[in-house]
């Protein structure tokens, strides 16, 4: 569903448009194979819809839960950049490039496939579940040489304000891929409101909801609800309850 929402100009300034797509909770494709129950807001996999294919670059947003003791088995990826963010338990990394890491709730982790690379992610414990973010972005460069990264951030610098977690730059802060993306993750309390920048013109942001109430440019959004927005320079978050969100600005082109 495309939504326009118009902004006021002046007799010097032409009209702009902004431009947003709702894709909510209870619309993504779902796969439950006991080991792994996974929400799929882009097809993939057994879920496949024409309309749901991506946003920009950003090709895979999958919400996944992996039961205790139980994970994905080895397997090969290229030319994608993959980032994993937990949100509760331990994910547990093991590569052929002999590349080896445990993440929680306050770490980030991306791979760059490049010309190609295997690995496996299993759930470190064996009895509780992990539940993550697995999520896929189209690289800006093809046949780089495969790569590992992890990152520990702390949840204060996100309080009622964006944390930047990824970019497209080495020496920024968090971990970086090889496109101009840039991701924030944010915790606001009911009642802040927050302006998101655009760092690159011709961006374009999806919300995505991981706890609480939002509004987004003027868009009512719940948990798991996501939210693209993109032909604008930037754009109101505001927290209708307390609201954890991941924010994911890509170029809107492939």
């Amino acid at each position: 569903m495309y939504v326009h929402i118009f902004t006021s100009s002046t007799t010097t300034l032409p009209l702009t448009t902004m431009q947003t797509v709702l894709h909510t909770a209870d619309s993504r494709g779902h796969a439950n194979h006991g080991w792994l129950n996974s929400h799929h807001t882009f097809s993939f996999a057994g879920y496949s819809n024409p309309e749901r294919m991506h946003f920009g670059v950003l090709r895979v947003l999958n919400d996944d839960t992996v039961a205790g003791g139980k994970g994905f088995g080895a397997h090969p990826h290229d030319n994608m950049e993959i980032i994993s963010i937990p949100l509760s338990g331990t994910l547990e990394h093991r590569d052929n490039a002999g590349n080896h890491g445990i993440i929680g709730s306050s770490d980030v982790q991306v791979m760059s496939a490049g010309t190609g690379i295997a690995h496996s992610e299993k759930n470190h414990s064996s009895s509780e579940p992990v539940k993550f973010l697995q999520i896929w972005v189209f690289p800006n460069k093809r046949n780089v040489p495969p790569r590992y990264d992890q990152q520990t951030f702390q949840a204060a610098d996100r309080h009622n304000q964006f944390q930047q977690v990824l970019s497209p730059n080495p020496d920024d802060a968090g971990v970086w891929i090889h496109q101009d993306a840039w991701f924030h993750l944010a915790d606001f309390d009911a009642g802040f409101t927050a302006d998101y920048q655009v760092k690159k013109p011709g961006n374009g942001v999806y919300v995505f909801v991981l706890e609480g109430e939002v509004a987004v440019a003027g868009q009512s959004l719940k948990q798991r609800d996501g939210l693209g927005v993109w032909e604008t320079g930037s754009f109101s978050v505001q927290a209708s309850a307390n609201a954890r969100l991941l924010l994911m600005e890509v170029p809107m082109s492939l």
